[in-house]
Parts: C-alpha cells; sequence; structure tokens
C-alpha cells in the first residue's frame, strides 16, 4: 500500500458540536453557582487564554478542589506527559470534580484543546495552541517528521532508529503498528512522550510512524 494510501486511513476529527440545551445548562447553573461568572459570547473559537479568563481560572487559579493551579510545575508534569489528546478529553468527560467541558457546554473541542495549551504553557512549554482542525486538516506525516522526529530518527541518535534503516524498522514494525504508535504517543527510553511535541494527535503521531516506515523501506529497495 502507497503511503498516500495509508495516510488515507486518517481522518480529521469531525467539527466540534455546541450543546444548546438551555433546560440543561439552567439546571447545571442552579447546581454549579461559580457558571454564573463562565458564560461566554457566541461568535468564534475563543483563544485559550480568553478561555481560561473566563472559565477555567475559577479553579485553575487557586487551585481549587484539587485542580491543577495555574503555573504550578509540579503539578501539571504528569498531566503535561499523556498530551494533549488525553488531557482534552479529562475536560471534555469531566474528571474526579471537574464537570464535564469544564463546566460551561457552550465550549467547543477546540476552544478546551486552546485552554489546555495555554494553561500547559504557562509552566514554561512551547505547546502551539491548536488551530481549527475542520479548515485546515491534521498535520501530514512528512510534515510531522521533518518538523521533529528528524532530530533523532534522522541520524538514529539515542538509539533510534534511523529513517532508512529497513531492519530496524520491519523488526519494530513486525511486532504490531499499534504497539509502535503506542510507544511515540508514551515514550521510550530517551523519547519522551508524543516525541516532545505535545500537541500531536494520536492519528498525527500514526501518520508520522508510517511516514518513516514506508520512507525506510522505499529508500532501502532503492539500493
Amino acid at each position: 500500500m502507497s503511503n498516500s494510501a495509508r495516510q488515507d486511513e486518517i481522518r480529521a476529527p469531525a467539527k466540534p458540536s455546541f450543546r444548546l440545551l438551555r433546560s440543561g445548562i439552567i439546571a447545571s447553573l442552579a447546581a454549579v453557582p461559580f457558571l454564573f461568572s463562565a458564560t461566554l459570547s457566541w461568535g468564534a473559537d475563543r483563544s485559550g487564554k480568553e478561555v481560561v479568563s473566563s472559565v477555567c481560572i475559577n479553579c485553575h487559579g487557586s487551585g481549587k478542589v484539587g485542580a491543577p493551579k495555574i503555573g504550578d510545575r509540579n503539578a501539571w508534569d504528569k498531566r503535561t506527559a499523556q498530551g494533549l489528546t488525553n488531557l482534552t478529553q479529562h475536560a471534555l468527560n469531566g474528571i474526579r470534580k471537574m464537570p464535564a467541558h469544564g463546566g460551561n457546554p457552550e465550549l467547543s473541542n477546540l476552544e478546551i484543546e486552546r485552554a489546555v495549551t495555554y494553561m500547559v504553557n504557562q509552566t514554561g512549554k512551547s505547546w502551539v495552541e491548536p488551530v481549527s482542525q475542520t479548515a485546515l486538516g491534521p498535520r501530514t506525516g512528512q510534515q510531522i517528521v521533518q518538523a521533529k522526529c528528524v532530530e533523532c530518527h534522522g541520524e538514529g541518535k539515542f538509539g533510534a532508529p534511523r529513517i532508512g534503516d529497513q531492519q530496524a524498522w520491519i523488526g519494530r514494525v513486525s511486532r504490531g503498528l499499534d504497539k509502535v504508535v503506542g510507544t511515540a504517543i508514551h515514550g521510550h527510553g530517551a523519547m519522551p512522550p508524543r516525541g516532545g511535541m505535545g500537541d500531536l494527535t494520536d492519528p498525527e503521531i500514526r501518520s508520522a510512524v508510517i511516514y518513516m516506515f514506508n520512507q525506510s523501506t522505499a529508500m532501502a529497495k532503492a539500493y
């Protein structure tokens, strides 16, 4: 199967939908008083800073009810290692005392991703705030590899399988592509979670792995 065909397996995330169940929102407001101050205006997707200042600050500003405090590196380190996809999912579904969608059903998935990114960056990280994936689509494997993965995989640094080393890549992928992708997501040895790019989605990581594998087998055949 060609690289372009394999890339077709990766689908752009569905367009975020707004939950406009006003009766449910009213009931939530009665049960969770702080949401009165969290109502946001309608319009284009807001920046992470705007969402945090309007909603997330209520708990994350002071570390209320166990929420990791904005700027607290120790509180955020373990969470940051989980990557943007997992942290966003926690905020979408709710976790421990944090309600789903951070307590504001009007927030889009993209806005929550941006808010998470903003809070992570307050600990000294440099995650890129997500743009609308419905407009641009996911990054290709080639784009990701050239932007980051090549730093180690280009020369086989720190034991990383070198792009072009057919034996190294076939040996890994033969154990299952999902296992290789999982290793890239969670980190292994000198490789940090998500290859050091915390804003990568799981499908984008899979795309990067497939690209490096295909490049390695194609280069080997050329000799």
